[in-house]
Parts: structure tokens; sequence; C-alpha cells
């Protein structure tokens, strides 16, 4: 019983640890790991972590550093990690009229050059999955093996859940001729028609892809399980899964889970399909 008792109290004790660190590190307005750095005409804000084998972490349509506030101390602790707000997304502003998962894909590149970092590990999520599969085959010399999370081929309702592109579709059709003044307003409707008008990634581009790919999605996830299957298909060196009980969110409402999968697919021979 004393030893069941202590084995308690030192679990919560590493996980009031880790909770803390979390709540205290201002993941996305740290100082202390943040900094700017010219990418393409812009100025890409980065936070850097830990140390040992570069990991590269791309965040979602409308997100930040701070998406990944349940992943960053675990995985800062086995590798260095390198997350940035994507153009047009968080501290990283971007006031062109264009935007494409390709143009995204290529700041990654650059940043990494930039950093001089020849290859990572990559975990990307949603949009940012999508960025991690265009990093892979526009620059497959930089990435070592990938995770992606939630990601889809194409923009139309075989993409989504039941419903989702509908709703898109009315949203859409009630904002196209809305005047946009502030630049607020026009980021916010650039970005939504990043994912009305994009991806468009076809299946033998996946072919392309030759490190090793974990494709993730959850059970119930806002992407359609066909798009993630047609993923894993088509990759060469691929594994899926599919997280139970779980929606878009797999890292976040999974994290230990999706932090221990993702890191023991890292760090171990990739198994070939069978």
């Amino acid at each position: 019983m004393k030893s069941l008792l202590a084995a308690l109290l030192a679990f919560g004790t590493v996980a009031l640890g880790a909770l803390a660190q979390e709540k205290a590190v201002p993941y996305g307005d740290n100082p202390a790991a943040g900094h700017y750095y010219p990418i393409h005409g812009i100025q890409i804000y980065c936070e850097i972590y830990g140390s040992g084998k570069p990991l590269l972490m791309i965040h979602g349509n409308g997100g930040s550093i701070s998406s990944f506030r349940h992943n960053l101390p675990y995985f800062a602790a086995r590798y260095q990690v390198i997350v940035a707000d994507s153009r047009a997304q968080g501290k990283s502003k971007d006031s062109g009229d264009a935007l494409t998962f390709e143009m995204m894909a290529d700041d990654e590149a650059a940043l990494l050059d930039t950093l001089h970092v020849h290859s990572a590990y990559v975990i990307g999520w949603s949009d940012g999955g999508i960025n991690a599969l265009l990093l892979a085959m526009r620059h497959p010399e930089k990435v070592i093996k990938l995770a992606a999370t939630g990601a889809n081929l194409w923009p139309d309702a075989s993409a989504f859940a039941p419903g989702v592109w509908e709703e898109d579709q009315k949203e859409y059709d009630a904002d196209k001729d809305k005047p946009r003044k502030t630049e607020e307003e026009k980021n916010h409707w650039k970005l939504f028609l990043l994912d009305w008008n994009e991806p468009h990634i076809a299946l033998a581009d996946l072919h392309s892809i030759h490190c090793p790919s974990l494709i993730i999605c959850g059970d119930h996830d806002l992407i359609s399980l066909e798009h993630t299957v047609r993923i894993y298909q088509n990759i060469p060196q691929a594994a899926l899964w599919v997280v139970p009980r779980s929606g878009h969110a797999t890292l976040i409402e999974h994290a230990d889970d999706f932090n221990r999968v993702v890191d023991d697919f890292f760090s171990t021979p990739f198994q070939p399909k069978k």
C-alpha cells in the first residue's frame, strides 16, 4: 500500500509540475524564446524550445504557436522544437492579397534554412497537416519523418464531416460581396478563402512523399475519414492512426496519447505496411 501511495503521490507531483510549466510558459508570446525572421518579404515570428533533434510544429487555420501548448512541454524535453506563427496568423503579419498552402510550406522550408537546420521531424495539425504534406513534397530534404493530423486533399463536401461544407457554402454566399475595410476583416476573409479554395493535392502527388509519415484523424473528426485514408494509402511509407473518441483536436483532446504515439513513431524504425 505504501508503494502504491508513493507512486500516486509521485505521479501527482509530476502531473502538477507539467501543468504548472504549461501555464507558466506564455507560448506564442514569450520574449525569452521568440524572434522575428525575414522570410519571403514578411517577418515570421518563431519560438524555439529545448535541444536535440529538430522538430518543426505547424498550426492550423487561424491558430498560432499557442495551439501547441499541450504538446510543447513534452516535445521540448526531447527535441529542439521550432514553432512559428504561419503567415497572416498570430504575430506573423501579411498584408498581401494571396495566401496559398504552397506559399506557407515554402515559408517553413526557408525558416529552417534561416535557422541552419538541414532537416527536421514535422508535426502538422489541420491546415498545418496540409503544410506538412506539401513541405515533404516540395522540399523532401527538409523532412525526416512527419505526423499530420486532420489534413484534407481538396476542397469539397467529400473532405469534411456531413454538413460542414454546406455551412461553409452558406458563409461564403453571405459574405462574398461584403465590403472589408479593416486589415482584420481582410485577413479573416483571406484565411476563410484559403480553406474554401484549397488545397489541390492529387493522389499521385502523395507518391512523391518518401519520408515515413504518420497520418492521423479523430474518429469523429471535422475532416472525413475518406480523405485521411486516401492520404495514408498513397504515401509509400505511411502508418494510419484513427484516434478513438476524438474530434479534430486530437493533439489537445488526447494530448498524452498523441505526444507518446508521435514520439514513438519518430524515434523507432518505420514498420512497412503489411
